[in-house]
């Protein structure tokens, strides 16, 4: 059960940090840096946590004896001189240097997964504000998951730096992901997943 014990370290709201006393900060403080400002990060809820695992499951499997790297969100990524995010999956792929073992990752990595929440909030941060950072870190493709419209849409980076959609789908198995030759994502069974949590409003 909850206590107020446990409550993990408060944010105070839109406070000036550098990009290097953000990467510092302790594991248990938490927080994006926007503009130089740490700002609170969204709450994932259960079927975020799930599709999130899911996709990371499958991505590992995936580069199994290949190479590559696969991170969750609780690693930082530099995405500018004043901001870095905590994306929910990053991806490198076979061939690039391999990543620090402490501290951020300072490199653009190959892909950038953001699972969308149920908040209109959550979803513009997701859809726009990140959007614009990761295409100007140089970020090659962009995953927006959403698990309420169902849907699955793969942006990649053209030469100038805009992200152009490359893939959208809802449903079945897709063979041809953009950026991830022999990679196969089964829609219908993350959907199907995400269907076994309890529906809403049961606990």
């Amino acid at each position: 059960m909850w206590s107020p014990a446990l409550r993990p370290p408060e944010i105070p709201p839109s406070r000036e940090l550098s990009l290097e006393d953000w990467i510092r900060l302790p594991e248990d403080v938490g927080g994006e840096l926007v503009g130089g400002r740490l700002m609170e990060e969204e709450m994932p809820d259960p079927i975020h946590g799930l599709a999130v695992s899911w996709l990371i499951a499958v991505l590992r499997s995936w580069l199994a004896g290949q190479g590559g790297f696969v991170f969750d969100s609780d690693v930082k990524v530099v995405v500018s001189p004043t901001g870095g995010r905590k994306p929910d999956v990053s991806v490198y792929l076979p061939g690039r240097p391999a990543p620090p073992r402490r501290g951020a990752l300072r490199e653009p990595p190959d892909i950038v997964v953001e699972v969308i929440s149920a908040s209109p909030r959550d979803e513009r941060r997701d859809r726009v504000e990140k959007m614009t950072e990761y295409a100007g870190a140089g970020v090659r493709y962009y995953w927006l998951v959403d698990p309420a419209l169902g849907s699955l849409e793969v942006f990649e980076l053209d030469p100038s730096r805009r992200y152009v959609r490359a893939l959208a789908a809802t449903g079945g198995v897709i063979e041809a992901v953009p950026g991830c030759a022999g990679l196969t994502l089964d829609l219908d069974g993350l959907w199907a997943e995400l269907a076994r949590l309890a529906p809403e409003g049961e606990e």
